[in-house]
């Protein structure tokens, strides 16, 4: 199945283990976000919501990189950054900040392959997602403040728990270009992979043989935790256990497991 996106700037697929590739399709711009690109990725976000037998995402981009960030040419002169930043528009967020908050905010793992240059936006997006493979020499960097703005795309809540806090700070306030083999050391990428694609979907197709519905109860679990007390925190796992315990996904699981063949899960 095909969906390609609005002014072809990404395209969306989903195989038969139920992944989701979304791929951004602007190589020639290094898949740099003008407002085209802006409004197919939310299109994109809108589809993978109410995509039917979903079981995790992969995100990458064409050609020579991953995302070059904001695209300034094109959005200082056709528009796309509105004056109005503070009214939320999409739940929490703005609709900036949902562009990367979106994959974040879908109900199964996200993994992003990131190679060549990921910068500004680019790596805010590449936040968003549960987990990143990362070229060992991909050219990232937290870049807003070279053009005197700060990131805002989700930044300061996506990477906090994930990187240390001062090389965060550090790398946000020099806007300096870091490795992907750095990028693992300081808590940006999961994976170092000369193919972060091929990692990527690997992953993701191991993610998609697992009960679904325990997949979504830990993923609501994890958002849960950011910011919850332990109180409620535990009492959360309670309820999604006793959600799933006697099942029928969760019955699938054990059985096929103690048959040894692969796993027929119900939407």
């Amino acid at each position: 199945m095909s969906n390609p996106e609005p002014a072809a700037r990404t395209a969306l697929s989903i195989d038969g283990h139920g992944v989701a590739h979304l791929r951004l399709t602007r190589p020639d711009k290094m898949n740099a976000l003008d407002p085209a690109m802006i409004a197919a990725l939310m299109t994109a976000g809108d589809d993978l919501s109410a995509m039917a037998g979903l079981r995790a995402v992969v995100i990458s981009g064409e050609g020579r990189a991953f995302c070059a960030g904001l695209d300034l040419a094109s959005i200082s002169s056709g528009g796309g950054i509105t004056d109005d930043l503070v009214t939320r528009t999409h739940g929490n967020a703005n609709q900036f900040q949902q562009l990367a908050m979106q994959f974040r905010k879908l109900p199964v793992p996200v993994i992003a392959a990131v190679h060549g240059v990921c910068y500004g936006g680019g790596l805010q997006i590449a936040a968003g997602a549960d987990l990143r493979a990362v070229a060992p020499d991909s050219r990232l960097a937290v870049m807003e403040l070279k053009w005197g703005i700060v990131p805002d795309m989700g930044h300061f809540a996506l990477w906090r728990g994930l990187v240390r806090s001062d090389a965060l700070r550090e790398l946000t306030y020099t806007a300096r270009e870091f490795t992907g083999t750095q990028a693992h050391a300081m808590g940006f990428a999961t994976y170092v992979d000369a193919d972060p694609l091929a990692r990527a979907l690997a992953i993701a197709r191991e993610m998609a043989n697992k009960n679904p519905d325990a997949i979504r109860a830990a993923k609501r679990l994890f958002a849960l935790s950011e910011d919850a007390s332990e109180d409620v925190v535990l009492h959360a796992e309670s309820a999604e256990q006793s959600r799933l315990l006697g099942s029928a996904n969760q019955i699938e699981a054990v059985t096929s497991t103690m048959a040894g063949r692969a796993p027929q899960f119900e939407d």
